[in-house]
């Protein structure tokens, strides 16, 4: 069983940048798949970023290449977005997810990951 849990979201005017972070707690190994997803009220729960543990392959959403950065810490067990030039259309809760199998031509499907945290509100507005 793993635990999820995401921290970082808050307030930003448009341009500004983000860190946000995913702890989880329990096993992990290198094959699993860490990625970020993030849901408008009454949308579907879209896919942002994601990467292979052992760090081999990440891939991102059109919407966020060029601008986000997805990175992790093996020793702390974590993994992190920075976002820069943030847009009001980022606007969202950011979940981070947790698969037990890298596929990398499903990495951009929410049903692939096993685990989820709660989420943190991202605002971006002026």
């Amino acid at each position: 069983q793993v635990q999820v849990a995401e921290s970082g979201g808050g307030w930003v005017q448009p341009g500004g940048s983000l860190r946000l972070s995913c702890a989880a707690s329990g096993q992990t190994n290198s094959d699993y798949a860490w990625g970020w997803f993030r849901q408008d009220p009454g949308k579907e729960r879209e896919f942002v970023a994601a990467t292979r543990w052992n760090g081999a392959s990440t891939k991102y959403a059109d919407s966020a290449t060029g601008r986000f950065t997805i990175s992790r810490d093996r020793a702390k067990k974590m993994v992190f977005l920075q976002m820069n030039n943030l847009k009001p259309e980022d606007t969202a809760v950011y979940y981070c997810g947790v698969g037990t199998r890298w596929i990398a031509s499903r990495m951009f499907l929410e049903r692939n990951y096993d685990y989820w945290g709660q989420g943190t509100q991202v605002t971006v507005s002026s």
